[in-house]
């Protein structure tokens, strides 16, 4: 812990804050050089670009678009480049991308799809806690290898209890035991296969379950429940113990996920895909997050416009002190004094971005914010020295945005309208003008403020809402099962591009002046896009 002190951030020494000049042995750029008609040249003429203590000391506030990084030396391939980072001090991703806590973007079917690909998704709370809490056990529940909390029925259930289990939960392989729960006597299971064809939905389970079963012991291996699996061609496979009561399910969908996402964010010793939910600094909202705890979320975002609060800072440490178990993301903050607020409150990280999202009006209406490139080098340099990752917040439109994010400080992004559009977010498409929309809108503006996301901006009692956000809509992206792959393989030809084969790698290269920087000037944006031509089409994948 550090003592709060407005000039803190001012007088601490940065370990890495010293560049270190270009110098390789024998490289004939670090050589005075004579030209032909005997002009001699220093070394420092032929130096490239800024490193980024020199950039960000120009006192500009620079966006992602500002900036363009010049390569490096290529020694490696892409699939060669490792993203493995840091989303909190004890929580690491396999892949540095979040989907944000937006009511039109992460719900459990994003958050589960994002944590099987190496991310993370954070539940939304612009809604009931009894709802927030359905989809975080959602996520829970979905999870790689055995099944320790299956749902379960007893013979005196009725195929109608089967039908509501599958509608809420997607499946309809439902283990019968004697009273109904787990860690009692198995004495049957029910499948699609029992169940397909009988009219009357009143019938007990007792007439239709199937009683010759193939089991596994309780202490069996992922491996052997598999092998087993395969010799018996069954979807489902009741561990059971030594008095044949039931302690864990395994299933052949769950094995083929272990199998086909290796990268998946999960606990290490339950092997339960991790998820994250946002809240307020309300009192409500410590039963919110007592319900949560309960179900077992892993990681909290305090959902704030403006994190610098004596509010947001109570709640960190009342989260802390109360649930020492729970992660804790602190933000929205854009400077170092807001920084030193929640890292002193306790946050395991920082949300960093104001007023730059593609639906946040926040800079234009309140006249506050910084430009995020700056925003997140001054956050993350002043964090780094405390060990708390921060997380780049808004404003990324592209991979290019989501590699200079990582390269200036941040250990993940989190992404809003990248997400909104694709299938796992919440929503229906509709069609306009001949496009393939779905439904995009800030958690500040007038319509989701109507349902309850006032709580961020501490308005939800004004008579008069000043939205600081928009609603709109984007085009259909498909399924982040293809849209979220195609952003890992870009981000790691960019890092190759770069010459830096990870994360840490990369942020190393830019804090030791290795990794260049230029600003680019208007003209220069517009050449580095699609320009000159009449039409075009961009494809994602």
């Amino acid at each position: 812990s550090h003592s709060r002190s407005p000039f803190l951030f001012l007088s601490l020494p940065i370990a890495t804050a010293k560049p270190t000049k270009m110098s390789n042995n024998n490289n004939a750029l670090t050589k005075k050089t004579v030209m032909p008609g005997g002009k001699a040249y220093e070394p420092y003429m032929f130096e490239d670009g800024l490193d980024v203590f020199t950039l960000f000391n120009k006192q500009h506030g620079y966006t992602y678009d500002d900036l363009i990084m010049l390569p490096g030396h290529i020694y490696f391939s892409a699939d060669q480049v490792n993203l493995k980072s840091r989303l909190t001090k004890n929580i690491s991703l396999n892949v540095p991308l979040v989907s944000s806590p937006m009511d039109t973007v992460t719900e459990h079917l994003m958050a589960i799809n994002m944590a099987l690909l190496g991310g993370l998704g954070i539940i939304h709370y612009n809604n009931t806690i009894e709802e927030q809490v359905a989809e975080v056990k959602k996520v829970k529940r979905f999870k790689n290898g055995f099944i320790t909390d299956p749902m379960v029925l007893s013979p005196k259930h009725r195929l109608s209890d089967v039908d509501n289990i599958k509608a809420k939960y997607g499946f309809s392989g439902v283990p019968i035991t004697e009273e109904g729960r787990i860690g009692s006597k198995l004495v049957g299971i029910v499948t699609s296969r029992d169940t397909d064809f009988i009219k009357d939905r009143s019938t007990l389970l007792a007439d239709i379950m199937t009683t010759d079963l193939v089991t596994a012991p309780a202490n069996a291996t992922l491996e052997e429940a598999n092998n087993i699996m395969k010799k018996c061609k069954k979807g489902k496979l009741p561990m059971i113990n030594d008095k044949g009561e039931l302690v864990a399910l395994a299933s052949r969908d769950d094995l083929v996920k272990n199998r086909d996402f290796p990268l998946a964010t999960k606990d290490h010793e339950n092997k339960k895909l991790l998820v994250g939910a946002a809240l307020g600094t309300r009192e409500t909202d410590k039963e919110r997050l007592a319900a949560l705890d309960a179900v077992g979320v892993d990681v909290v975002v305090i959902d704030s416009s403006q994190g610098d609060s004596t509010y947001q800072q109570e709640m960190i440490r009342w989260i802390k002190i109360n649930y020492p178990r729970v992660e804790v993301i602190g933000g929205n903050v854009v400077t170092c004094r807001q920084s030193e607020a929640l890292i002193a409150a306790g946050a395991d990280s920082l949300r960093v971005g104001m007023g730059v999202g593609s639906i946040c009006t926040t800079q234009e209406v309140m006249a506050c914010g910084r430009p995020q490139a700056t925003a997140v080098f001054k956050t993350g340099l002043y964090a780094s020295q405390f060990g708390v990752p921060i997380i780049a917040d808004g404003g990324i439109r592209s991979i290019g945005h989501i590699i200079k994010a990582l390269s200036l400080g941040a250990s993940a992004v989190m992404m809003g309208s990248l997400l909104a559009g694709t299938e796992e977010a919440p929503g229906d498409y509709f069609y306009k003008d001949g496009m393939r929309l779905k439904k995009y809108r800030g958690m500040g503006s007038l319509e989701a403020m109507v349902k309850g996301g006032d709580q961020r901006y501490f308005s939800e009692t004004e008579k008069i809402k000043v939205a600081q956000g928009v609603s709109g809509s984007v085009v259909d992206k498909g399924t982040v099962k293809k849209y979220v792959p195609y952003l890992i393989q870009g981000i790691k030809h960019g890092l190759q591009d770069l010459g830096c084969i990870s994360v840490d790698n990369l942020r190393s290269d830019v804090y030791n002046g290795v990794v260049r920087y230029e600003v680019r000037s208007t003209a220069a944006q517009v050449e580095g896009s699609v320009h000159s031509l009449f039409s075009y089409e961009k494809h994602f994948i």
